[in-house]
């Protein structure tokens, strides 16, 4: 009987020459797993091309629900960015299909998983990374470290010496990762720093500048963190980010041009496309600044960045993750109420927040009078905060030092 290869399969450039590729290899018995996170193929031709390049099997899981409610909105909560602009989407991804394969592993008691990422590629380090987080004994195979294929262009020529249909062309090369969160372009054009990013690349958003003349309102309810309703509406998590990457793509918004350091040591340029994402960061935030007091926003703020790079790095299945989880569950408990956004040709302004939770008092922030602030009493504030540096001060000025 022969060995079981599970193999990471999309249908896309790397994974349809991988699947013939192994049959020339290894005697394996491979079975593909298509993990469906939301990339909108069409599942019937990711199985027939599966078959008809070898593979003895296919299982076609569809996690979009789990994704967005376990990984995302999780990952929204904890308010992480990667270097300022990257809204992870295709990190934040590869946790969920890690685990899968390692499932599907485990029921055909499959000993391999085999994955087409790259060599320079921060994928490669998140999936196996993860599937050894769950399972230490499940064995590698990552053919883009042990083939001849050197580029691209080359992986393109053996799918064409094979006859092997494939979704891309050296002319049209970007390699494209896309899920209910995001697409990410990279390579081609884009390599080059000096050029401007084209975007009739983009597969999701309208341009900006193409974008609707008239300013759209969206109303988002949060519950503990977690959007849950639109304009007044319910929708389960799926059906929501449907609706709001619609919305945002409608008005030009969640488009970002990065270069990023990659967990592999070098940079790379790429272009993204975060639509409903991008529009739910921007109101979760502002409900945050409402709901959330002044010591604990600032050190969720410090989390936030160490939590964006456990995501990029591929560390999602780790005690730290999970104990920073605990943290930002607590400060999710009283992130509840509305956040209304105005929508403009990619730009976004803050309409109007209501909270029950609300930690703003208009009478005491107020310029006016109030029970609970006097102004006189703002003076001995001052004298107090401002003590360490007076007392510096008269030191230098006793020891004949300027003080800066």
């Amino acid at each position: 009987m022969k060995e079981k290869v599970v193999l990471a399969y999309s249908g896309g450039l790397d994974t349809s020459i991988i699947t013939s590729w192994l049959m020339e290899n290894y005697d394996f018995d491979v079975i593909a797993v298509c993990v469906n996170v939301g990339q909108d193929d069409d599942m019937d031709e990711v199985r027939e091309k599966a078959l008809k390049t070898g593979a003895s099997k296919i299982y076609i899981e569809d996690v979009k629900e789990d994704f967005i409610k376990d990984y995302a909105f999780q990952m929204l909560k904890a308010g992480a960015v990667y270097e300022d602009k990257y809204l992870l989407g295709t990190s934040i991804a590869r946790p969920i299909i890690a685990k899968k394969l390692v499932e599907i592993a485990h029921k055909e008691g499959a000993k391999y998983i085999c994955h087409g990422c790259t060599g320079k590629g921060n994928d490669q380090v998140r999936f196996e990374v993860g599937i050894t987080s769950i399972d230490p004994d499940i064995k590698i195979i990552a053919p883009w470290r042990l083939w001849d294929i050197k580029s691209r262009e080359e992986a393109i020529d053996y799918a064409e010496a094979k006859g092997i249909e494939i979704p891309v062309t050296k002319q049209k090369i970007y390699s494209r990762d896309k899920n209910l969160w995001h697409i990410s372009h990279e390579g081609g054009d884009l390599e080059n720093l000096a050029n401007e990013h084209k975007s009739d690349m983009y597969l999701l958003i309208t341009p900006p500048e193409k974008a609707k003349d008239e300013a759209s309102y969206i109303n988002i309810s949060f519950e503990q963190g977690v959007p849950k309703k639109i304009d007044g509406v319910n929708y389960g998590p799926v059906e929501l980010m449907e609706l709001v990457n619609k919305i945002a793509c409608e008005n030009g918004i969640g488009v970002i041009d990065i270069v990023e350091n990659r967990l592999v040591g070098m940079k790379s340029r790429g272009v993204y496309e975060t639509p409903g994402g991008t529009i739910l960061y921007e109101a979760h935030k502002n409900l945050e600044f409402v709901t959330i007091d002044k010591q604990t926003y600032h050190y969720k703020q410090l989390i936030a960045q160490k939590y964006a790079e456990l995501v990029y790095d591929g560390l999602w299945f780790t005690v730290l993750r999970e104990s920073l989880d605990a943290f930002v569950n607590k400060t999710q408990e009283n992130v509840t109420g509305d956040v209304r956004l105005k929508l403009y040709k990619g730009n976004m302004m803050v309409a109007g927040i209501k909270s029950a939770n609300a930690l703003y008092d208009e009478e005491i922030s107020s310029f006016g009078a109030s029970e609970l602030y006097d102004h006189k009493d703002s003076e001995g504030f001052i004298k107090l905060f401002g003590l360490p540096g007076r007392i510096k001060a008269m030191i230098d000025k006793k020891n004949g030092k300027e003080s800066y």
